[in-house]
């Protein structure tokens, strides 16, 4: 394993964590596929589905900015998902499976993640900012029993990969919401309140395209160019459209 392994083997938590960066490089091709709509709440899956999101998140996290390999043993990935060894287990065998981690590509305790490429294809994803005491504060307060969950950790990634690098947010109707998601549009508000109350998402109100004295909602992810918010951007109309999509997401 290299220099891989000198970096990480045998490291837990806590280990990892000293070498978190602030934000990485998260593959988005499979995003604007609509893989997201293959994570479904259904009988006896959505737990798992959502286990799968969140393992996927902290594998992110620590992959090789080169590589997209990361090292981490399970009780390390365990402890920073906060999921039982049996969810981990289950959730990482779904990601497999759907082709979006490849397993042990290094050795033991190693995974890749499928599409990486550090030049392209990749947006933005928050990183240090998520964690406390080693472990995502957010997944925390994560049950694996309410839809709403993996309706929200689902809009997450979706907001990551459309978010423009101009104004630090995405720009989404309700209808591509649920086209790109297959989160319900009925069941979108419930999952952006489980984001807020987590401080995952800053919901802000900008100037409508369709309507002349109207406003819509864009997406800002947390921890992520603190400084780039509409504090400091303003509601100006040349800064601000309605919807944007892939051509407009960061990319290097």
């Amino acid at each position: 394993m290299g220099d891989l392994c000198r970096l990480h083997c045998g490291e837990g938590a806590e280990g990892a964590m000293r070498k978190l960066r602030h934000w990485v490089k998260l593959p988005t091709r499979w995003i604007e596929d609509g893989g997201l709509r293959n994570f479904r709440w259904a009988h006896g899956e959505g737990g798992t589905n959502l286990a799968a999101l969140m393992g996927l998140t902290v594998i992110s996290h620590h992959a090789d900015e080169r590589s997209g390999i990361a090292q981490l043993t399970y009780d390390a990935l365990s402890s920073m998902t906060t999921l039982s060894r049996a969810k981990l287990s289950a959730g990482l065998g779904a990601l497999a499976e759907r082709g979006l981690i490849e397993r042990e590509p290094e050795g033991r305790s190693t995974y890749r993640l499928a599409g990486y490429d550090p030049e392209r294809g990749w947006a933005q994803f928050p990183a240090k900012g998520l964690y406390r005491n080693a472990a995502v504060a957010a997944f925390g307060d994560f049950r694996l029993r309410r839809p709403a969950e993996l309706e929200a950790l689902k809009l997450y990634f979706l907001f990551a990969s459309r978010r423009d690098r101009r104004r630090n947010m995405a720009m989404i109707t309700y209808a591509k919401i649920e086209e790109y998601s297959g989160v319900a549009r009925s069941n979108i508000r419930r999952a952006l309140s489980v984001l807020a109350a987590n401080n995952l998402v800053h919901v802000e109100q900008v100037p409508s395209t369709i309507s002349e004295n109207g406003f819509a909602n864009a997406y800002r992810l947390a921890h992520l160019n603190t400084r780039s918010h509409m504090g400091t951007l303003g509601r100006r109309d040349d800064v601000f459209g309605l919807e944007t999509g892939p051509d407009d997401i960061w990319r290097d």
